[in-house]
């Protein structure tokens, strides 16, 4: 495929690109604009697959190879810059030399994504991009049906919560799911047993109720600080809790996560 030498930072067709370490920055223009970015050439095959639809493409030199094998429709832009030059437009070291700009699609309904699912995670209000991103891999990893995520939740089209992910984020339904906590009604009316992850004195060991699961089931996980609020805790069908070691309370929430999802896993 043909590409567009760019030799300027303030080259106006690369305008999605710039100052990508700026969080804030990058999430007003994220949400104006109607896009989101996919970093490397693995994880931009994986949304192409699922149906996603690139801007533009911006290529180092090093990688300049990577872009020819792609499957990119024939009137996608792509910018070729040296590896320097993509390092002083983006903010950082461009190791897998290849971002491209995605239109943004619209999330489904919540009847969608909850339709035929058996295992459901819930993002409660997390931040920190990096677990967003962990935490959809191991849903893809160990069969979760679907994510959902709740209005004050991280964006896991962001660009490091899509990295982290692998690309998962494009593989596995999701949807947000407002108001929060009032919407778990919702799930209960489908038939779901709504489960909290939570360090709660009634919380029943996560291996008891593996033994005997509910044919659906939908876990809350909660803040990286605080974990679940009360309200949410309060408003759940059952807590439950990861027995730990002598001296340790708690895991990172994505590793809790994982966890939960294999040890509650659908087996056939």
């Amino acid at each position: 495929m043909p590409t567009i030498e760019i030799t300027t930072t303030d080259d106006e067709r690369i305008a999605d690109y710039v100052r990508l370490t700026d969080v804030n920055l990058r999430r007003k223009l994220e949400t104006d604009r109607g896009l989101y970015l996919a970093e490397g050439d693995l994880v931009l095959r994986r949304a192409i697959s699922a149906g996603h639809v690139p801007r533009s493409v911006l290529v180092a030199d090093s990688r300049a190879d990577a872009v020819a094998t792609l499957p990119l429709p024939p009137d996608t832009p792509v910018y070729r810059v040296t590896d320097d030059l993509a390092e002083a437009i983006t903010g950082f070291h461009v190791h897998r030399g290849v971002i491209a700009s995605m239109n943004r699609p619209v999330l489904p309904d919540l009847s969608d994504v909850l339709d035929g699912a058996r295992r459901v995670v819930i993002l409660e209000d997390l931040t920190n991009h990096t677990n967003v991103g962990a935490i959809f891999r191991s849903a893809a990893a160990l069969g979760a049906d679907a994510v959902l995520v709740t209005p004050r939740c991280a964006d896991p089209l962001y660009r490091r919560s899509v990295r982290v992910s692998m690309g998962t984020v494009f593989q596995v339904p999701w949807t947000r799911i407002a108001p929060w906590p009032q919407s778990i009604g919702l799930l209960r009316d489908r038939g779901f047993t709504v489960a909290a992850l939570a360090l709660s004195d009634d919380a029943e060991p996560l291996d008891r109720l593996a033994r005997d699961a509910p044919q659906r089931l939908a876990m809350i996980v909660g803040t990286e600080m605080n974990g679940l609020t009360a309200r949410t805790i309060g408003a759940a069908d059952i807590r439950v809790t990861i027995p730990m070691a002598d001296g340790i309370s708690s895991l990172n929430v994505a590793a809790a996560s994982a966890v939960a999802m294999w040890a509650l896993r659908v087996q056939s």
